[in-house]
């Protein structure tokens, strides 16, 4: 169809869009200009204060969070249609919520020391920057991870309003808005607590070490590396890492920060292989979860437990490893039924790429990564660890280019069209740095603002003792049932976890809820590894999980939908310690000992329980399950975990036959 010209359109006349183009093309490159000053000067920030200089936990957090909020504010639009490309009132917006964030932010590092001297003294310019800011970071949540996220975040604050209105179990005396805001915006007990005080240290150090293995050929040289190693295998890749950041976490003592060191290889890796981008990072976040309960390290809980317990470290670790291999095998198989159920079968050999040859072309990438591994293992803090790593990664790569640009130059006469001279081979090595530095602080936009939203929540639950008053309700709700008492444990320990960090969730969980559990009979050391696990929950279980959170980070998923799949894998966490209750998982005696018949018999039949479990959940084993053999796992399940001997039998039985059923009644095209 041929374009006809509007009525009166002379020759020399322009046409009426040109100009839109143009302003479009305009903002759009001026736009894109202040995203790449903002992104790289907050990558650096975040490099000095990781590896040169530590500052205010207040003023580092607000620094971050304001960059990360004008950052969200340029790239991502109020709703779906709005265009970016043109001037508007949603531009226009946009601009006025970044000059806010700015001034939100700025406020708290201008007046530090009198917001400290003046607490609950607070300012009229106090209050007004504090809704602000609040209002900002709930509006930022709904651009990023959605309504959900964001509508949870308003409920826990109508919750601290509108204490004295509430059901008598969930009482409190209620908050005014000038206390809420204030201290949501002007404390660390809120948006700059925990959460984000994680995605502003560690997290954003190695989502950054992540974009330069990207941006300088390394990230694709472990995929390929793993690729060649499991590739034959169905969800190799994925396997390798669970049991990679099983290694990483047991001496790391940090889930997040073992989901954001490893992940950063094995994300990328099993999204290659097929693996949807939620599952890839909630696959990494339940296997950097059980890091902390497998032993040597298992995190400073280890060592409070000992005290707590007058246990020797070495009995401990002893009765710890059973229950942790347990753990990982749960997250294997669901990791196997994943690949079988969406065909992530394994290649054959001649379609993988050559080990040789791989680590021929890489390896100068081993190097910052063994150097990762020994400062890890030197104990030296996360974020120290991913400032040394992204530090010697520009280092080899820019070693090894000089290498290759030398080789290739020397092999290139003087003059020719090939040849590049050092000017160049510097101008491409600093594009390349500055593009890793962007794409790290764009990577981090998702996982920080989940976190600082999960900071209003953390708030909320701090402000109004609902952690502490959850935990005090175990002991009159469980009503003397040592599996309902577990479970309200564990539902505690995940409110918790909301506001404290693992170590101190365990402390409160065992000092309030564990003589609970001794006046039920559980063994000493029993109750406090059953709380020791629990403590762990709040890193996978939604809606503040920040393991599931960094992870899905480092994927580039939906925070909340990784959140609930890592829930999912992880589910062996809450399985496990109603055995431990009920049966001598950990061993049997005074010491513990695991070499005796019922212990043995009481490994098997969990693991067998375990596996059923996961088939049923996953309704899948050889092949896609009916729903008579889904049911008959469920029946299984429940019978091989069931402390009674008859019911073992009979939950093996079952087990067997949903096997037979699985392998005798194919359907057509299986």
């Amino acid at each position: 169809m041929s374009e006809v010209a509007p009525a009166g359109a002379g020759e020399n006349s322009a046409p009426a869009p040109e100009p839109i183009a143009e302003q479009s093309t305009s903002l759009e490159k001026a736009t894109a200009r202040v995203i790449m000053v903002l992104a790289v000067s907050l990558s650096l920030y975040q490099l000095y204060t990781a590896g040169v200089t530590a500052l205010t936990a207040l003023v580092q957090r607000s620094i971050h969070l304001g960059a990360i909020l004008s950052l969200t504010f340029l790239l991502k639009p109020a709703f779906k249609k709005v265009s970016k490309a043109r001037l508007n009132f949603w531009v226009l917006l946009d601009w006025c919520l970044v000059a806010a964030a700015v001034y939100c932010t700025a406020y708290i590092c201008f007046n530090l020391t009198a917001i400290f001297d003046r607490q609950g003294d607070w300012l009229t310019s106090d209050r007004v920057v504090s809704i602000i800011g609040t209002l900002l970071v709930l509006e930022a949540c709904r651009r990023v991870i959605g309504l959900i996220m964001t509508g949870i975040c308003v409920v826990a604050m109508l919750y601290a309003y509108f204490g004295p209105y509430m059901p008598e179990l969930i009482i409190h005396k209620g908050y005014s808005v000038e206390r809420i805001a204030t201290t949501l915006w002007l404390t660390t007990e809120g948006i700059f607590g925990l959460p984000i005080g994680v995605a502003a240290t560690f997290v954003f150090v190695f989502v950054l070490f992540g974009a330069f293995l990207e941006t300088t050929g390394g990230g694709a040289f472990f995929i390929d590396l793993a690729y060649a190693l499991t590739g034959r295998f169905s969800g190799g890749p994925a396997k390798t890492a669970v049991v990679a950041s099983g290694f990483m976490g047991s001496v790391s003592g940090s889930a997040v920060g073992n989901v954001v060191a490893t992940g950063s290889f094995t994300i990328p890796m099993m999204k290659k292989v097929g693996y949807r981008p939620h599952v890839a990072g909630a696959i990494e976040a339940a296997a950097s979860t059980g890091g902390q309960l497998m032993p040597p390290i298992m995190g400073a809980g280890a060592f409070l437990m000992a005290e707590f317990t007058n246990t020797s470290y070495l009995t401990i670790i002893k009765v710890a490893l059973v229950p942790a291999i347990m753990y990982y095998l749960t997250v294997l198989l669901f990791v196997h039924f994943e690949a079988k159920k969406f065909g992530l079968e394994g290649q054959p050999r001649e379609n993988l790429p050559r080990i040789l040859q791989v680590v021929k072309d890489g390896i100068h990438f081993i190097i910052p990564v063994g150097i990762l591994v020994y400062v890890l293992m030197a104990n030296y803090s996360p974020m120290m660890a991913g400032f040394v790593a992204v530090v010697s990664t520009v280092a080899a790569s820019v070693l090894a280019n000089a290498v290759r640009w030398q080789v290739a130059n020397a092999h290139l006469a003087a003059g020719d069209a090939g040849r590049r001279s050092a000017t160049d081979f510097l101008k491409q090595e600093l594009r390349s740095t500055l593009k890793a530095l962007e794409n790290g602080a764009v990577s981090a936009i998702m996982v920080s603002v989940a976190c600082a939203a999960a900071g209003i929540i953390v708030g909320m639950v701090t402000l109004t003792g609902m952690g502490l008053k959850f935990s005090s309700l175990v002991l009159d709700l469980s009503l003397g049932i040592k599996a309902l008492a577990i479970l309200l444990i564990g539902a505690a320990s995940l409110v918790l976890g909301m506001g404290l960090p693992v170590t101190a969730s365990y402390i409160v969980l065992a000092t309030l809820a564990g003589p609970a559990l001794l006046d039920m009979g559980v063994p000493l050391l029993v109750s406090h590894m059953i709380v020791f696990w629990y403590s762990q929950d709040a890193n996978v279980t939604p809606p503040v999980s920040l393991a599931s959170f960094a992870g899905a980070g480092v994927a580039g998923a939906n925070p909340m939908r990784t959140a609930f799949t890592s829930w999912k894998l992880a589910k062996g966490l809450y399985i496990i310690p109603l055995v431990m209750a009920y049966r001598p998982l950990l061993g049997m005696g005074k010491e513990y000992e695991l070499l005796h018949v019922p212990v043995i018999f009481t490994m098997v039949t969990t693991f067998l329980g375990l596996t059923a479990f996961a088939a049923a959940l996953e309704r899948f084993f050889f092949r896609r399950a009916t729903w008579l053999e889904t049911i008959l796992f469920w029946l299984a399940a429940a019978g091989l975990l069931w402390p009674d001997t008859w019911a073992d039998i009979a939950g093996l039985g079952l087990f067997v036959l949903a096997i037979g059923l699985q392998k005798l009644r194919k359907p057509s095209g299986t």
